[in-house]
């Protein structure tokens, strides 16, 4: 009977979880003004944190930009944000990001991404799908300490590049393998 209830319990926190991401994610829906001025603030902030970031500006088509994801679990968890698509420096899109998930995972937590696409076909393909699930289509390289080192204009291979910044709170593991990126309007 307890191994029962403790189940019902742990359910019970993880859909109140998910629940509270989904009522987040309705709070979050910014105005496309506000999604602007923070996807380029959180750009800049990526820059300073990560000057490699600035020199992959330079040579990437397009920049997709999450300012503030939301990620909460128990169990069962969920993330979800609002970001934009800039070519050059200017907004041409605005998108979605939404992960579900399950698993030891228990928090939660906000962030930043940024996504560098460095190819025609990625910034095509983006444009063209009904969503991307980053992990299937363009190949996405998840920038870390290791991998920025060794990045150069002269190294760039992959269509993608993403970089998680501006962590807040606290969750076991980050990723955004597994995340849908999907087009909205403002």
């Amino acid at each position: 009977m307890t191994t029962l209830r403790n189940t019902f319990f742990g359910f019970a926190l993880a859909l109140a979880s998910v629940i509270a991401i989904t009522g987040a994610s309705q709070a979050m829906a910014a105005s496309a003004e506000d999604l602007d001025r923070d996807a380029k603030q959180a750009l800049e902030s990526l820059y300073k944190a990560h000057p490699v970031a600035k020199t992959l500006s330079g040579d990437a088509k397009a920049i997709l930009v999450f300012p503030n994801i939301v990620k909460a679990g128990l169990v069962f968890g969920g993330s979800y944000g609002e970001g934009v698509l800039l070519k050059g420096s200017e907004v041409t899109d605005y998108y979605n990001s939404v992960t579900g998930s399950w698993g030891l995972q228990a928090g939660a937590q906000s962030y930043a991404y940024a996504v560098f696409l460095m190819t025609d076909k990625a910034v095509s393909y983006l444009e063209k799908s009904k969503g991307w699930e980053i992990g299937v289509g363009p190949t996405v390289v998840l920038v870390d300490e290791g991998v920025a080192k060794n990045l150069s204009s002269s190294s760039l291979k992959n269509d993608a590049y993403a970089f998680i910044f501006s962590q807040q709170g606290l969750m076991a593991g980050l990723s955004i393998e597994g995340t849908k990126i999907s087009r909205i309007n403002r």
